[in-house]
């Protein structure tokens, strides 16, 4: 559970930072649509589901970040995220496969077990969250690609899909 969570948390949190250097501040206050988290509110929320998808299953709480959703701030709390996430070790999580994890979404609450709580929770919303960031600042004409996103994709200068 520690591989399956920390590296993978961690990444997340490093693209977010790679994503983020390339915002503006007005690009911070966009959202895909009315009723959606702005993309400052994205960032935040990959910050908190890297903790959400480590530290239970750790058998811990979940630290709290407060930080302001402004260009300070999303660095910060991300940051703060990735060392918080890089303090856990191994050890940390003996059993965790055996854990339940009883949690809220959205409105409802569920108890899974670790390995469901990772997989069909956990990971899908920290990447839906870096998603909808990517997803804004390309909309709001961000310099951002697939690149940025995952940090494993690379395209020569220019390219384009609709070419």
């Amino acid at each position: 559970m520690f591989g399956a969570s920390v590296s993978v948390a961690l990444q997340a949190l490093d693209q977010a930072l790679v994503l983020l250097d390339k915002a503006t501040p007005a690009m911070l206050t966009a959202r895909l649509a009315p009723g959606m988290f702005t993309c400052a509110e994205q960032f935040l929320t990959v910050a908190g589901f890297a903790l959400r998808a480590t530290y239970p299953l750790a058998g811990k709480d979940v630290p709290e970040l407060d930080y302001p959703a402004d260009m300070e701030g999303l660095p910060a709390a991300l940051s703060s995220a990735q060392s918080l996430v890089g303090e856990l070790t191994v050890a940390d999580f003996d059993g965790s496969a055996q854990r339940q994890i009883t949690h809220q979404a959205g409105f409802a609450d569920l108890t899974q077990s670790a390995p469901d709580y990772l997989q069909h929770f956990a990971l899908p919303n920290l990447w839906f969250h870096l998603s909808m960031a990517y997803a804004i600042l390309r909309q709001q004409g961000a310099p951002v690609g697939k690149a940025d996103f995952d940090g494993l994709h690379a395209y020569p200068a220019g390219f384009a899909f609709d070419d």
